[in-house]
């Protein structure tokens, strides 16, 4: 069809049926995402916003050693929990895929997302109990007698925050790696076999390799939100446990400074958005060499 020709009967009802969804998702993420990004350019004093165009409060982020720390810390919290997460998520989906019975996988699942019951509020204080100085695993281990005094090293710091983001974000990992398993033709792993391969072999250059899209999904579905994250940082982190999302906060709620708080956001999208895209790439590169 060239260019000037009149749109189809199809083609014109397609635009309709797509033009309000379109519409909708533009007014919740384009619109908030460049005012935030426009409100970076600005400078606030108090309760007055200047609406000159400024490039201070990137500046400031940039000579700041203290926003520069909260990020690389953000990105290692955030890193390590991904790793942890999807660590142990693919046994467990593994399992549910490959050794539960057919009947009993749905009841699996509906296990698998009872934690999302609760609020998530109350699992990060059931973990501050379970890390506390005189909580659970403290307790248990002097009363076995394997230590002489409460650990203090599980609370209050950033170990606290890795294992509770991971204990929050272990659903959302086991899911989409289930999924990827799911859909592997059975008959690949039995030829693997016939050939003369192993159950570890095959695994690794059968089984892996077709479940790394699930893998890949898993770990940016865990990596994007836990690096915004603030209210476990918050709880459990102590001082020395705080990220780039409790500074955003601060500036925003505390200090009154929007602006500010704007370009952090903006710089920690840019990062997130940058690593992710990297780590995708990474993985189509290895997934075209196994080929």
């Amino acid at each position: 069809m060239s260019s000037g020709s009149p749109l189809t009967q199809d083609q014109s009802r397609a635009i309709r049926l797509m033009g309000l969804p379109f519409a909708y998702a533009l007014a919740l993420l384009a619109i908030p995402l460049g005012a935030v990004l426009l409100f970076s350019f600005w400078t606030q004093d108090f309760m007055t916003v200047d609406t000159t165009f400024t490039l201070d409060n990137y500046r400031e982020v940039a000579e700041s050693p203290i926003y520069g720390l909260l990020l690389r810390r953000s990105l290692m919290v955030s890193g390590l929990v991904t790793l942890v997460t999807v660590v142990l998520a693919y046994p467990v989906a593994y399992f549910v895929s490959f050794h539960v019975a057919p009947s009993k996988k749905s009841l699996w699942l509906f296990l698998i997302t009872i934690p999302f019951w609760t609020s998530y509020l109350i699992r990060v204080f059931l973990w501050k109990v379970i890390l506390g100085y005189n909580g659970v695993i403290n307790s248990g281990l002097t009363q076995l007698g394997l230590i002489d005094e409460p650990l203090t090293f599980i609370l209050y710091n950033v170990n606290a925050v890795i294992i509770t983001l991971a204990h929050a974000f272990a659903p959302f990992a086991i899911l989409p790696i289930f999924v990827v398993l799911e859909k592997i033709d059975r008959s690949l792993l039995e030829a693997s076999r016939d050939l003369g391969e192993t159950k570890v072999s095959t695994f690794f250059w059968v089984t892996l390799p077709l479940s790394m899209p699930g893998v890949v999904g898993a770990a940016l579905i865990v990596f994007i939100p836990t690096i915004g994250d603030y209210v476990t940082p918050e709880l459990m982190g102590g001082a020395g446990g705080k990220l780039i999302a409790n500074m955003i906060q601060t500036q925003f709620l505390q200090l009154n400074n929007a602006p500010l708080g704007a370009a952090l956001a903006i710089v920690a999208m840019v990062c997130v958005a940058g690593i992710s895209i990297l780590f995708v790439l990474l993985n189509r590169r290895w997934l075209r060499r196994q080929t």
